[in-house]
């Protein structure tokens, strides 16, 4: 069974930067290169929000218009990783954030969640003064 992990999240003030990790655990044997990646959203009482996704390989990458320009999405193959920097924080960027990863090989990827097999257990981040 594929098991995502994100890190990173946490408390940060108004104008400043954090860097969401997703990884895959040793044991789920997945090769995150090969399948799209997305990172999403979630405000309580509101629908998942895609923020960003990068396709198989460094596939193209997609941006909400939300958080185009400020954040940056990438790979670490080495690491098996995928990253989402994230600069200029506001507040209205509270939430908690999840990665998510596609099960067909080879894709590219669309920020819709329909896409997306495999979901991390998310990581909050909290923007605040």
């Amino acid at each position: 069974q594929v098991q995502l992990v994100e890190s990173g999240g946490g408390l940060v003030q108004p104008g400043g930067s954090l860097r969401l990790s997703c990884e895959a655990s040793e044991a789920s044997r997945f090769n995150l290169d090969h399948y799209a990646i997305g990172w999403f959203r979630h405000f309580p009482g509101k629908e998942r929000e895609g923020l960003s996704c990068i396709g198989s390989g460094n596939g193209s990458t997609y941006y909400a218009d939300s958080v185009k320009g400020r954040h940056t999405i990438s790979r670490d193959n080495a690491k098996n990783a995928v990253y989402l920097q994230m600069n200029s924080l506001k507040r209205e960027d509270t939430a908690i954030y999840y990665c998510a990863a596609d099960s067909v090989l080879f894709r590219s990827c669309e920020l819709s969640d329909w896409q997306y097999t495999y979901w991390g257990q998310g990581t909050q981040v909290t923007v605040s003064s």
